[in-house]
């Protein structure tokens, strides 16, 4: 019987590790920096006049093809030579922080995960919030050597257009469209449509946050299993928003808790202002 205790104890140990490996305190960090590059995802201006000590900037308007029109990933090539010339490679161990939203950070930390990046963490806090605590910054750029980095998609981390109309007919799929409820109810839009993506479910993204007079932080563990708690695990999931933003700490939530999950990163801007796709608006049924 104490063998079968100790078992389930270290399997319990185990499963918990893992599924808090996604990211990492600040007080953590800055005791094991050294471990990881460090990924700075405020805009170049911002990112000069202060940022914690050995950031690299990869501003996070990098990450889109055409940030106006939507929330589409950036093309391979501009990937590969944005990364390679921050001195990255695919196996680097990186922590990525913005201006303490996270949803910038989580929007590099699926892009990374999308382009073959597989020891990607964010670190729960952002830099006012690192600032305050007297830990060191630096306004220094670091010096790095351009990498020989290639190109890896893992097409299983972006949902398109396609897929997601597939997952609108698909009993073994679920869609999250995670913008606040009156856009998903069709009360405001960013799109010339109204409504929500068929079949799609609301977790809005900041229900992922928890937020104080110290500033945001991720929400733990137990309060993310009991978010997503109606989900099933054996289902893969395709995440929405407006252009595959805020999306992303969904995400990030979703990846952390073991699911199967895509971010779809045009989003409501390219599935909106398509009027050839279905869409529902409960504004309409009232």
């Amino acid at each position: 019987m104490k063998t079968l205790f100790l078992i389930f104890v270290l399997l319990f140990t185990s499963l918990s590790l893992q599924a808090s490996s996604l990211r990492i305190e600040a007080s953590s960090f800055n005791q094991e920096r050294t471990n990881y590059k460090l990924i700075d995802t405020r805009a170049a201006d911002v990112y000069s006049k202060g940022h914690i000590i050995g950031a690299l900037n990869f501003p996070i308007g990098l990450t889109y093809a055409n940030m106006q029109v939507n929330g589409k990933l950036t093309d391979p090539f501009t990937m590969q030579k944005v990364v390679q010339n921050l001195g990255l490679n695919a196996n680097d161990k990186l922590v990525i922080y913005d201006d303490g939203s996270f949803f910038d950070a989580a929007r590099l930390f699926w892009a990374l995960e999308v382009y073959g990046f597989k020891d990607v963490k964010l670190l729960n806090a952002g830099y006012k919030q690192w600032s305050d605590k007297k830990f060191e910054t630096s306004t220094q750029t670091p010096t790095v050597s351009k990498s020989d980095y290639i190109t890896i998609i893992d097409n299983n981390r972006l949902a398109t257009k396609f897929a997601t109309q597939i997952a609108t007919r698909n009993p073994n799929q679920i869609i999250i469209d995670a913008r606040p409820d009156k856009a998903y109810e069709g009360e405001v839009s960013s799109a010339k449509r109204y409504g929500h993506i068929p079949k799609a479910i609301n977790i809005p993204a900041s229900h992922n946050i928890d937020t104080n007079n110290k500033g945001a932080v991720l929400k733990d563990l137990t309060d993310l299993k009991d978010l997503y708690k109606g989900l099933d695990k054996n289902k893969k999931i395709i995440i929405y928003c407006a252009i595959g933003k805020i999306s992303a700490t969904n995400y990030f939530a979703l990846r952390e808790l073991g699911y199967n999950v895509s971010n779809y990163d045009a989003s409501w801007r390219e599935w909106g202002n398509d009027f050839k796709l279905p869409v529902i608006n409960l504004q309409n049924a009232k």
